[in-house]
């Protein structure tokens, strides 16, 4: 796209502002900022209408799981056939890093830092460490495809390298980009970063098999005849990663999609629940429950709608290659936005500027034709990283890690 194409875009979309800096950029410059012109998607804009709207749910119903106890009983029939699995090269899995530490206070990817205490010990390392124990278990590895960001990618990369992978084989990782989205103000312009680019920030963990295949990643996956994915968020340091009690419980149920789950402490604990809606797999988020929904029981007197998801999820490959070109919600989240005013100068908010606009995994759930929830000891296995301190935070991950025994 040269100049005349991207001004004569712009004026259709009312986004001129994009080119207030055009004659003061380099041709590098000009070169960056009209090919990211050329590739932001416009329609997501429209969305910015119909931000006060939500879309009508279908018909919501609990959704059983295989609980605690069930696993325990059959845990000797569950785990041969995860290992089975593993061994045989048919799982991997898929660690989204996507984001920053900021709300950590931290200025670097979110799984660079270090929460030790009389030692070294970053978020990555956990992860990895996590998953040793089963690669160690199964005398075989799990190949390890990482999704960063435009905004982290390099950082992410040279930090695994530098920490020699903390021990796993390096050609048994694999990162790919996420795709981008453009940021908005209330106005909805779209937004400079700086004055050759716009600002773009991750679409969020709904697009992570998209960006596999957009990035050719998908064909490493091809090749190695892998038909079982494993996804997982890098803030719960307590996760346990290519479970082979979990791949087998899947296996065994003979479904496309399992979900890891936790009990909900009470009915108002603000967790999307794994259901039903209209008969398929779907996620319910907390303020789309009605009180009668939230309060209801089962006959044994347990929350009916009792099962919140910890983004951890194993989906068949067959399964995501058939939804893959579904067409994904978008949701139109407020953030705080840097970036660029009128006279050049940055300006870093603190509240909420603008939109962001985000996919996320959770829609694609409702896609797929059947998911098991299957539940987790929540000390056990969900110790997120979310915030600096209080509820989710490194304080109580630390606090986690050492009663499950790590040394911090």
């Amino acid at each position: 796209m040269d100049y005349n194409a991207a001004k004569k875009y712009l004026e259709e979309n009312g986004q001129e502002q994009l080119l207030r800096f055009y004659d003061e950029l380099d041709e590098a410059g000009k070169k960056k900022l009209l090919d990211q012109i050329e590739s932001v998607d416009m329609s997501l804009l429209g969305l910015l209408e119909h931000n006060e709207e939500t879309a009508g749910r279908g018909k919501l119903e609990p959704l059983s799981a295989v609980t605690v106890k069930e696993i325990e009983l059959n845990s000797a029939r569950y785990r041969e056939k995860g290992l089975n699995a593993i061994k045989a090269g048919e799982v991997g899995a898929v660690l989204l890093a996507g984001g920053q530490g900021t709300r950590l206070g931290y200025d670097g990817p979110k799984g660079t830092v270090n929460i030790g205490e009389t030692r070294t010990l970053y978020i990555f390392e956990c992860l990895i460490k996590n998953l040793m124990k089963v690669t160690d278990e199964a005398g075989a590895y799990v190949p390890l495809y990482i999704m960063t960001s435009d905004k982290n990618h390099e950082e992410t990369a040279a930090f695994f390298r530098e920490h020699e992978y903390f021990g796993y084989p390096e050609s048994e990782v694999a990162f790919f980009i996420q795709d981008m989205a453009p940021s908005a103000d209330y106005n909805g312009k779209l937004l400079l970063e700086e004055k050759d680019s716009l600002s773009l920030s991750p679409n969020g963990n709904g697009g992570w098999y998209a960006s596999m295949a957009k990035t050719g990643v998908i064909g490493d996956v091809r090749k190695r005849g892998i038909k079982w994915l494993n996804i997982f968020a890098v803030d719960n340091v307590l996760q346990q990663i290519a479970d082979p009690l979990f791949i087998g419980a899947v296996l065994d149920k003979g479904v496309v999609c399992g979900a890891k789950v936790v009990r909900k402490n009470d009915p108002d604990e603000r967790v999307g629940v794994l259901c039903l809606e209209d008969g398929s797999p779907s996620i319910v988020e907390y303020y789309e429950m009605t009180e009668e929904m939230r309060t209801l029981r089962d006959a044994d007197g347990e929350l009916a709608y009792a099962f919140g998801v910890i983004l951890n999820y194993l989906f068949s490959v067959e399964e995501l290659d058939r939804i893959v070109n579904e067409k994904l919600m978008t949701h139109v989240v407020e953030k705080k936005i840097p970036y660029i005013n009128e006279a050049g100068e940055h300006v870093k908010p603190d509240k909420p500027n603008g939109y962001k606009f985000e996919m996320l995994i959770l829609d694609m759930i409702h896609l797929v034709k059947n998911c098991l929830p299957y539940e987790v000891v929540r000390n056990r296995e969900f110790a997120p990283i979310k915030n600096k301190t209080g509820v989710d935070s490194i304080e109580s991950a630390k606090a986690l890690l050492k009663e499950n025994g790590v040394t911090l």
